[in-house]
């Protein structure tokens, strides 16, 4: 299996409110509160681990609250690259409603030094060589620029890693300048980096970026490769959660194209490890046969580029 380099630049403890329906201005008594060491980064790296891969997690870690973090790492087998930045790392809240309706409230996170961000160039540059890929997913925290995370996406270029990208905003906008070898916005996401244009896909293409992987919930995915343009539709589920459903799908899409399948296998899978995702809250492959179950009803079919 391979050796990938996942990096989170603002993690977040979230903390997962389970309730039948929320009543805004009201009082509202929750069924569950679970809690998660999570952000994009972290959560791709558990569907990679339980996929076999070997994994080193980093980005800025809140060395006032790092105890969730470290367990997780411990937990999983994950090589710690995190650099610690003063503060706490953030929280965010999630209410989850019956229905499969999530209400986000999501904390800005710390303040990373220009100190700090020169600590993780130096880090990652003695650290990447030898992975086979990094996935580089979230929000960026405070302190960092869309033109400092460019440049850190073209440093880890320059070593030589496929970059998986999945960010939004203008960090999406920035880090396309650095053409990287994946992309996984969701529809609305893509829109808003590049606007409505109708040659967006060849666009993406020329500026080197040679998958482009483009979610829309339940409605499926769409992905534009060099050698293929599929579209697979998920199966139906009862859907406990939303949370880390893109995360799970650009692991699953990692995982086919590192290990050399055919295009239909991997989006048939990544499709049915995103559909497993929503049906639980937490983050990894928890059954296998019903994974194999998902992927019998998961339903892929070429497309032209729109």
């Amino acid at each position: 299996m391979a050796r990938i380099l996942s990096l989170t630049l603002n993690p977040a403890l979230d903390l997962t409110v389970r309730l039948a329906r929320l009543e805004p201005g009201e009082v509202n008594r929750s069924e569950a509160m679970i809690t998660h060491a999570a952000g994009k980064g972290v959560n791709v790296a558990q569907v990679l681990a339980d996929l076999g891969h070997q994994v080193t997690v980093g980005g800025f870690l809140g060395e006032d609250n790092p105890q969730a973090f470290e367990m997780l790492i411990a937990r999983r087998g994950f090589t710690d690259a995190f650099i610690r930045v003063p503060g706490e790392t953030r929280s965010n809240i999630k209410i989850a409603e019956q229905d499969g309706r999530v209400t986000d409230v999501n904390a800005p996170g710390p303040l990373v030094s220009e100190q700090a961000q020169q600590a993780l160039l130096e880090q990652l540059a003695r650290i990447a060589p030898g992975h086979d890929a990094v996935v580089v997913a979230g929000s960026l925290p405070r302190g960092i620029t869309p033109q400092w995370f460019q440049g850190l996406l073209q440093q880890l270029k320059n070593l030589g890693l496929k970059v998986a990208l999945d960010t939004s905003g203008e960090a999406l906008r920035a880090g396309l300048n650095a053409g990287p070898w994946l992309i996984k916005p969701n529809t609305e996401e893509l829109a808003d980096a590049l606007g409505h244009a109708t040659d967006a896909v060849s666009q993406l293409h020329r500026q080197g970026v040679e998958h482009v992987v483009v979610s829309d919930g339940a409605a499926g995915v769409s992905w534009y490769s060099p050698d293929a343009a599929l579209h697979a539709t998920p199966p139906k589920v009862t859907v406990a959660s939303t949370v880390g459903a893109g995360d799970s799908l650009l692991a699953g899409m990692l995982h086919g194209l590192l290990n050399g399948d055919t295009p239909e296998q991997t989006l048939r899978r990544a499709t049915a490890i995103a559909a497993m995702a929503v049906t639980q809250i937490g983050f990894g492959i928890t059954d296998e046969a019903q994974l194999e179950t998902l992927q019998s009803g998961v339903h892929v079919r070429p497309l032209t580029e729109q």
